[in-house]
């Protein structure tokens, strides 16, 4: 899911954090911290989706949001320390794709991300949603994993350990690394925890488990060879 996520935030340390975690998923991420900002950068950059603060100087997210409209269709995000009815019906008025209410969850934050991108792309990006690996079949938009044909049961973090794996095939990925990917930068558990689950993976993926390849010292890789 290669895209580009406008973030708009007069918050320094919002902005810089929320575009930790984007990165980490493998999304493209511009920063503005406020609407006039947002706009000038938009009309320059190829954006997919936009992150918009409502409480901003300068110009403020119900104002940036009027004029996204008037001259794109691009998925928006509303950020407010609001959830008051009235407020969030003005924004659908103007245009808003969804809402998330301050204080923010990261995690929570991305998953609508992702979830509002995959809506919007879904034609565009469709063929890279179901692929074979090495006889392993998988269906991120219906959640499902096959090997050689047989459907396999998988756990929700066990599904998205085996879909990063997938996505940086033959990349070694160190514990750390998929940690903080799969459990976030405020997972407080220990490397212990990234071992369990590829270890419950393997087992479930069967015949199929050597593609997951342990790199001594380091981490794991999906090893597909050509």
């Amino acid at each position: 899911m290669n895209k580009t996520i406008l973030m708009v935030d007069d918050e320094q340390r919002m902005r810089v954090l929320i575009e930790a975690y984007l990165k980490k998923e493998g999304l493209n991420v511009i920063l503005a911290e406020n609407g006039w900002d947002a706009l000038e950068k938009f009309k320059v950059n190829q954006v997919d989706l936009v992150v918009l603060d409502i409480m901003m100087p300068v110009m403020d997210g119900w104002s940036t949001c009027k004029e996204l409209r008037k001259i794109s269709n691009v998925p928006i995000i509303m950020l407010t320390a609001r959830a008051e009815d009235e407020d969030q019906l003005l924004g659908f008025q103007l245009g808003t794709d969804s809402y998330v209410t301050k204080p923010i969850s990261p995690k929570i934050l991305v998953a609508k991300i992702k979830a509002l991108l995959r809506r919007t792309y879904y034609d565009e990006d469709n063929s890279a949603k179901e692929n074979s690996y090495g006889g392993i079949f998988v269906d991120e938009e219906g959640h499902e994993v096959k090997v050689d044909g047989e459907t396999v049961y998988l756990s929700p973090k066990e599904f998205e350990l085996l879909c990063y794996l997938i996505k940086n095939k033959n990349i070694v990925l160190s514990r750390e690394k998929i940690l903080d990917s799969i459990w976030g930068l405020d997972y407080y558990g220990d490397l212990r925890t990234v071992d369990t689950h590829v270890k419950r993976l393997r087992e479930k993926l069967g015949v199929k488990s050597y593609l997951i390849a342990t790199v001594r010292g380091v981490g794991y890789k999906f090893e597909v060879k050509k």
